[in-house]
């Protein structure tokens, strides 16, 4: 194992699965190792011989001094000024050299720094690279270790940001694939459950979360060599600790909260970088008994760990500060004499109920934030249904009426169901509103079922289903209420919401599903085109994906429906490059060619029909630019601007301001089409109206180019965008012709 990184298996959240690569590069002696990137091992995997040859033909590039590198930085507790310029100037040094393999460890090494950093808008960057070099590598197709590792590093790096959508996404496809390349016993396991359980804290799934970190805990334990001593196991301890106190489960907290401290202690690992979220962890275990005395204690110890290992400039340092004030103002309140800069040693107090920090990783920065009191219990006032968004609502419905339900009536068959809202609708989306309520709207969910399991179970299902009470709305604080009418579910006309025909029959959004039904039903495909058929994504237009990927899934016990619908999001990079080749032609051809002639001849209809191709094509450009894999694609045109203004307010958005400079256009647009006169412009007339028009455009292309140029995909300057493409398909790997436009 690396000497005293810092790093832990479980607690490592930005790093998780990079175990992978130390096995490779360590050998197995170290194989407790967590902190190469799993690219590395990748390099003498069979299934990506392309990347071995390029690996091998390198000598430019040493993956393992690389590592060294890094260790020495860190254990010289140097990283908050030296590990980012090492990192930069490795990604260089690997690219130069052409080592793919050499590429992706460091890529996902700095993920996890990034994250330690708050760097969450540079982190876009790392991630949408890591995940092409990854598609490029050939790892996208197949269950290897080291596709494991990115997708993980990746949406850890998501959660961060707390985009929880995509990471909760990547998360999922993430333990498809562990599930096919790793025994069930294996430690590495613990990590993603682990990962999983802050992703379920952080959305308000307490129940989920302590589940993975009670299956986390069990795997550690089970493959450590002495529990009693073991950083990993103490840090699950913490992990479930605070799960359990927002759960109201106080005496389970108070014992994992304690036994954290005790193995730091019988360990003598007391100067590990992870003590820093035990000590936090028992302050806020002391906060909530209102012992504030020993939270101050335990705060400032353990900002003394933090300041050592990661310095000050860090959101770990400043969550645990704000905590400590806090702590610090309970006990002047309380009446209670603090003394200054006191070096009591928290580790003395006696065990106490309560919660914990996240587990601090090797570049850890997400200390709990502590409530400024201590939780009491409050009365639930009930809310009527308008208002609620269709997604929360479907989640109650499904987690307080439909899952107790299967639970009861289908006990051997709980473990298989998957259940969730997904597909067409604008809930699927979070889009809805009051005046959304007005059809199809109300407590729903779909229950999606295996081929097999639909011929046993699926049309009794389905009539358990039609049978569930709809007289359904949650207050505020998510629990149900049931009215003795529909009002319960009634819009804001008083009324309830009508079914419409197209949500009806073969038509119908909710309900029980076999899996290849459901997504034949969307897209025409009972699973996504394989990654070698370019036409047939090709024939598939971005509303359609986008409606086969929204929404949310509640439960995915065997991981089958989530892995179809990963599918979907999975676009082949050649297909996206070659998507991203024809927007540019059209930017080129409706924005910065035909609309200005359009304008100039007079023909403001010919001009408001370019406007339209321009801002759709540039629109389409920005989900594609930024990933589909990360952001999701382009819905249909009721919700372009709402998904585009989301994505854009996105702290990881690519070509974040053209959403803005869009609809300034189509502002523009009637009066630079028609003439100002009518369109409150004061009788100025088009002229305008008409520059303002252009310049936008021209500023929009000119945003476009540097981000083809950040990305390495063009070295080209040029803004007239059609220009552009041939350096965009230059990149296309495969010789298929439906790909290549010139």
């Amino acid at each position: 194992m690396r000497r005293d990184s810092g790093r832990s298996l479980v607690a490592d959240e930005e790093a998780l699965l990079k175990q992978f690569a130390a096995q490779f590069a360590h050998g197995p002696n170290d194989a407790d190792d967590t902190d190469a990137a799993a690219a590395a091992q990748h390099a003498n995997n069979p299934e990506n011989q392309a990347a071995t040859n390029a690996e091998q033909s390198s000598t430019s590039f040493d993956t393992q001094q690389f590592l060294n590198g890094l260790d020495a930085i860190f254990d010289r507790h140097a990283a908050a000024t030296e590990a980012g310029p090492y990192l930069e100037q490795a990604m260089v040094d690997a690219e130069n050299a052409g080592d793919e393999a050499g590429l992706l460890t460091v890529l996902n090494e700095t993920m996890g720094f990034y994250r330690s950093q708050g760097r969450h808008k540079d982190n876009q960057w790392i991630v949408q690279r890591a995940l092409e070099l990854a598609a490029r590598m050939g790892l996208t197709t197949g269950t290897s270790e080291a596709w494991a590792t990115t997708l993980i590093n990746c949406a850890t790096a998501m959660r961060a940001a707390k985009q929880y959508d995509q990471a909760e996404d990547l998360y999922h496809q993430a333990q498809d694939v562990c599930r096919h390349s790793l025994a069930p016993t294996d430690r590495r396991l613990a990590a993603l459950h682990n990962n999983l359980s802050m992703l379920y804290s952080e959305t308000n799934r307490p129940d989920k979360a302590e589940l993975e970190l009670r299956e986390a805990l069990r795997i550690i334990e089970a493959s450590s060599v002495n529990p009693n001593e073991d950083i990993d196991v103490a840090s699950s301890h913490t992990n479930l600790a605070l799960t359990l106190l927002t759960e109201h489960k106080l005496e389970g907290a108070h014992w994992h909260a304690a036994k954290a401290l005790d193995i730091y202690k019988t360990g003598h690992l007391e100067h590990s970088a992870h003590y820093a979220s035990a000590l936090a962890g028992y302050a806020q275990v002391c906060f909530a008994e209102k012992r504030y005395a020993d939270a101050v204690a335990g705060y400032r110890h353990a900002l003394d760990v933090i300041e050592e290992c990661y310095g000050k400039d860090t959101d770990y340092w400043r969550i645990t500060e704000d905590n400590l004030r806090q702590a610090e103002t309970q006990a002047q309140a309380a009446g209670i004499d603090i003394v200054p800069n006191d070096t009591t040693d928290a580790t003395t107090a006696p065990t106490q109920q309560a919660a914990n920090a996240e587990a601090a990783s090797q570049y850890s920065t997400d200390a709990p934030v502590m409530p400024t009191a201590p939780v009491s219990d409050s009365t639930a006032t009930a809310t009527p249904a308008v208002g609620i968004s269709g997604l929360k609502l479907a989640r109650a419905f499904w987690t307080q009426v439909g899952k107790p339900m299967i639970a009861a009536k289908y006990p051997q068959y709980v473990a298989r169901i998957a259940a969730g809202l997904v597909g067409h609708g604008s809930e699927c989306y979070g889009f809805d509103d009051a005046y959304s309520q007005d059809h199809d709207f109300g407590p729903r969910f779909c229950l999606w079922l295996s081929d097999e399991d639909y011929t046993a179970i699926g049309e009794q299902l389905q009539t358990d289903y039609d049978a569930l009470p709809r007289d359904f709305s949650i207050d505020a604080q998510g629990h149900a209420v049931f009215s003795t009418n529909t009002s319960a579910i009634a819009t804001d006309h008083g009324t309830p919401s009508p079914i419409t025909p197209r949500a009806q029959g073969v038509n119908r959004r909710d309900g029980v599903f076999r899996i290849g039904d459901f997504f034949e039903s969307i897209t025409g495909y009972r699973t996504a085109p394989a990654q070698t058929s370019p036409h047939e994504w090709l024939m598939l237009d971005e509303a359609t994906l986008a409606a086969a990927t929204n929404g949310e899934v509640f439960a995915d016990p065997t991981g089958q429906f989530s892995k179809t619908r990963q599918g979907f999001k999975d676009m082949p990079d050649d297909v996206r490059l070659a998507l991203i080749s024809k927007r540019l032609g059209m930017i080129a051809q409706a924005g910065q060619y035909n609309l200005p002639r359009s304008l100039k001849r007079g023909d403001g209809a010919a001009a408001w029909l370019s406007i339209h191709e321009f801002v759709n094509a540039a629109s389409s450009l920005v989900f594609l630019i930024n990933v589909p894999m990360v952001a999701g694609y382009l819905p249909y045109y009721k919700w372009q601007f709402a998904a585009l203004r989301k994505l854009s307010k996105s702290m990881f958005a690519l070509l974040p301001d053209v959403a803005e400079q869009l609809e300034s256009v189509m502002r523009l647009s009637s009066a630079a089409c028609y003439g100002g006169a009518g369109f409150g412009e004061g009788g100025k007339g088009s002229a305008p109206a008409i520059d303002q028009i252009n310049g936008i455009v021209e500023h929009i292309a000119a945003e476009i180019v540097k981000e083809l140029q950040r990305e390495h995909l063009t070295t080209s300057t040029e803004t007239f965008l059609e220009w552009q493409r041939p350096y965009i398909e230059d990149h296309i790997a495969s010789d298929d012709p439906v790909l290549k436009s010139l």
